[in-house]
C-alpha cells in the first residue's frame, strides 16, 4: 500500500506540472517503487506468505474515497509517511510551482515513512539473517536517503529562486 501511494504520487507528473527536473526524478521512483512491490510480492510467495496487493486502479475522486473508507484507520497508522487522504486530495488538485511544492514535501514524508520502517525492521531481533531481505532493506534504506537529498535541494533551489 505504501508503494503503491507513492506510483499514484508519480503518476501526476505529467499532467500537474511544466517542471523538468521532476519528470526524471518520479520516473526514477515509479520504476524503483514497482521494483520494490515485485521483489516484496516475490519473497513473500516463496515464503508461502499472503500476497497483498494494491487496490484495483479506478480513475477518479470516488474510488479514493472509497479505500480510504474501507481502510481502517488502524492500517493508515501502521505506514509511516503515508499522504493523508487531504493530503492527496491537495496534490491532484494542485498545478504548476504548488504542485512541485507538494509533491517535494509529500514525497519527503513519504519516503522518511519508509526509513522509519526500514529501521524498525532492523531494530527487530533476526530480521538481519535473512541475506536478500538485509540487502533489499540497506538498498531501499540508501535509495530513499538519495532520492531525499535530491528533493530537498529541488526544494531548497526553489525557495532560493523566489526570495529574489
Amino acid at each position: 500500500m505504501h508503494h503503491a501511494q507513492a506510483i499514484e504520487m508519480t503518476a501526476l507528473i505529467d499532467s500537474h506540472t511544466e517542471n523538468k527536473g521532476l519528470y526524471g526524478l518520479g520516473a526514477r521512483i515509479s520504476r524503483s517503487q514497482s521494483d520494490e512491490i515485485k521483489f516484496m510480492q516475490r519473497w513473500l510467495a516463496v515464503r508461502g506468505e499472503p500476497v497483498s496487493m494494491p487496490p484495483p486502479k479506478v480513475s477518479g475522486h470516488q474510488m479514493d474515497m472509497d479505500h480510504h473508507a474501507n481502510m481502517s484507520h488502524d492500517s493508515r497508522r501502521l505506514m509511516p509517511g503515508m499522504l493523508t487522504p487531504e493530503q492527496m486530495e491537495a496534490l491532484r488538485k494542485a498545478r504548476g510551482a504548488e504542485f512541485d511544492h507538494l509533491f517535494l514535501s509529500g514525497m519527503i514524508q513519504h519516503h522518511n515513512g519508509a526509513l522509519t520502517m526500514v529501521k524498525d525492521l532492523f531494530d527487530t531481533a533476526g530480521t538481519g539473517q535473512d541475506a536478500e531481505l538485509f540487502n533489499f532493506a540497506t538498498d531501499v534504506d540508501t535509495g530513499q536517503r538519495a532520492e531525499i537529498r535530491i528533493m530537498q535541494e529541488l526544494l531548497d533551489r526553489k525557495a532560493l529562486e523566489e526570495k529574489r
